[in-house]
């Protein structure tokens, strides 16, 4: 069990739509930025219902749409800019870890008199960061009830997350029907995300093992699998939106961090998604399973086998082995098949031309720690697996 220090302060407001969200956004002041994507906060009627909260506490909302996936350093750039012209003093952001992680580095970026991307690197230290709302429209990063942000700039093609307290969301609203238009696609992306930011903690490390916290999160991945497939055939199942939405919630918002770990496949994806603006959860899933499949060895098969067990209840009598390729090839089948995946990068319209170079920034400070430590050889070789 690892050291660590554990506070959420993050209130969750669950399954009551946007009700209050006046009311808490008014606490932190008169003047909001409401951030969100493209035209679907408008089509579905959050951005509304937003809105007309935000009027009847008597706080002004100044849009600002067009946060796009993989957001831009620019567009924080943009943001923060708006803010300091308006005063505002509050942000509050509709949509998914694009939209959240674009609001809080705004938050950031209008406190800081500096460049936003030195923010990012860590150049610049962020020293104050305005109040952040978040209302989620789809179950995937956990951006609502975390303190990270991911950012990229496309100019240099690098993609970095950062981690502060004062990034974390004030308040968050996680209503399960708003997700019920996310397409069948960003629903099965959201699924592998959710799944890999597990995967981070669980039993993909060498540390010692904490019975309790990877029961919880065996949990978390039975719910994934289990209501993913639902979610995508029967998009207006309550039950399988909420309990995605939840299990996103809590696969990122440190609760698992007794368990340690390594975001080994993260660090590998956000140099496919900075160099080819791939969908970060389809960029993972290809990876994950070819990551595990180059892990696999004698002293990391049994955990792996011990996933299959647990997660797919897969029969535990054979060798650990044995275990961990039928524990790879379940993952796979429920990537692939259930959710209907690409399987290989190849599929996703990405080749092998940039390899070398996004092998070296994955693994730039002596290598990705991990289940297994991975330099840039290794990197290269399981972004080959995945053509």
């Amino acid at each position: 069990m690892t050291q660590f220090t554990h506070q959420c302060g993050t209130k969750i407001v669950f399954g009551q739509g946007v009700k209050g969200l006046g009311r808490e956004a008014a606490a932190f002041g008169r003047r909001a930025l409401v951030c969100y994507g493209g035209g679907s906060a408008k089509r579905n009627g959050i951005l509304g219902a937003v809105c007309s909260e935000l009027a009847e506490a008597g706080v002004a909302a100044l849009l600002f749409e067009g946060v796009e996936p993989n957001p831009r350093v620019t567009t924080v750039e943009r943001g923060a800019a708006l803010c300091k012209k308006e005063g505002v003093e509050v942000v509050i952001a509709i949509g998914g870890g694009s939209v959240m992680d674009c609001a809080k580095m705004i938050a950031a970026a209008t406190m800081s008199e500096g460049s936003v991307w030195e923010l990012v690197t860590r150049r610049a230290p962020i020293r104050a960061a305005l109040p952040v709302l978040t209302v989620v429209t789809i179950a995937a990063t956990g951006s609502e009830m975390d303190a990270g942000a991911v950012i990229t700039n496309w100019e240099t093609h690098e993609k970095y997350g950062i981690f502060d307290d004062r990034l974390l969301p004030r308040v968050s609203f996680l209503e399960p029907r708003f997700t019920y238009t996310v397409p069948p696609f960003q629903t099965a992306c959201g699924a592998a995300d959710i799944l890999s930011h597990v995967f981070d903690k669980y039993y993909f490390t060498l540390n010692e093992k904490l019975a309790f916290t990877d029961g919880v999160m065996e949990a978390l991945m039975r719910a994934v699998v289990r209501f993913a497939p639902v979610a995508m055939r029967e998009p207006e199942n309550y039950e399988a939106r909420a309990n995605l939405m939840w299990a996103a919630s809590w696969a990122l918002n440190g609760y698992l961090s007794p368990r340690g770990g390594a975001t080994s496949c993260h660090a590998m994806e956000h140099e496919l998604s900075a160099y080819y603006d791939i969908t970060h959860g389809l960029g993972l899933a290809i990876l994950m399973p070819k990551w595990l499949r180059y892990c696999c060895d004698g002293l990391r098969a049994p955990q792996i086998k011990q996933f299959g067990v647990n997660v797919f209840g897969l029969e535990a009598s054979v060798s650990d082995m044995d275990g961990a390729f039928a524990a790879i090839e379940a993952l796979e089948r429920f990537l692939y098949d259930a959710l209907g995946l690409a399987r290989t990068l190849t599929e996703a319209g990405i080749g092998e031309e940039h390899f070398k170079e996004m092998a070296k920034n994955a693994a730039r400070g002596g290598g990705i720690e991990g289940f297994r430590h991975l330099g840039a050889e290794d990197v290269e070789a399981i972004y080959r697996m995945c053509l």
